[in-house]
């Protein structure tokens, strides 16, 4: 294969791929479903075999790419725009313990055992079936926990105290560069930064 001809393969793959995934959203890595999962390696999986095999051109890459984009973003679609087509596409969740007793029945749905339920409670940091009082399994895989009253966290209220505001932290300097719009997101200018920086502008 010529490796002029491998280098635009990659090069139109790559961006292509950036571009599929920009469509596709951020699902694919924060609430990734067994689905998603199986969509992304399809789509790599595409990409590979268009880019090392030589009787496939860059325009095969491209519609396989965009084929594959538009199928997710129409399933997606589906799911977002039409309530009673949503559990079907997207799943349901399943509340495996409820009050505080294990559902061996959704368990069994959903082909998990009670070694796997512990690990995923642990993961809640929570170490025994008895501090749980629902626990409910998320259709990407991950565990939902509420725990009985006696377990919970104490929170201000429970104390009596006042709450104080809360703020959001902004990063103004990053690795010396100084980040010019969250200053300004503040409301500060460089006169203030010079002032609480002399020497760093």
């Amino acid at each position: 294969m010529d490796y002029l001809y491998l280098a635009a393969e990659l090069f139109v793959g790559f961006f292509s791929l950036f571009i599929v995934v920009k469509l596709v959203g951020k699902t694919q890595l924060s609430q990734i479903t067994p689905f998603d999962f199986i969509s992304a390696l399809v789509l790599g999986e595409l990409l590979g075999n268009a880019v090392y095999d030589e009787e496939t051109g860059l325009v095969f890459i491209l519609y396989a790419l965009a084929l594959w984009a538009m199928l997710h973003v129409a399933f997606e679609y589906v799911g977002q725009k039409f309530i009673k087509a949503r559990s079907f596409t997207l799943g349901n969740p399943s509340i495996v313990i409820r009050n505080g007793k294990i559902d061996r029945q959704q368990l069994k749905q959903n082909k998990i055992n009670i070694n796997q339920l512990q690990t995923l409670l642990r993961q809640k940091d929570v170490f025994s079936v008895r501090e749980v009082e629902f626990a409910i399994l998320e259709p990407n895989g991950t565990i939902s926990v509420l725990k009985k009253s006696l377990y919970q966290t104490t929170e201000l209220k429970d104390l009596n105290i006042k709450a104080k505001d809360v703020y959001l932290p902004f990063t103004i300097i990053s690795d010396g560069t100084v980040l010019w719009d969250n200053i300004k997101e503040c409301g500060f200018d460089k006169n203030w930064l010079d002032l609480q920086f002399p020497t760093m502008v």
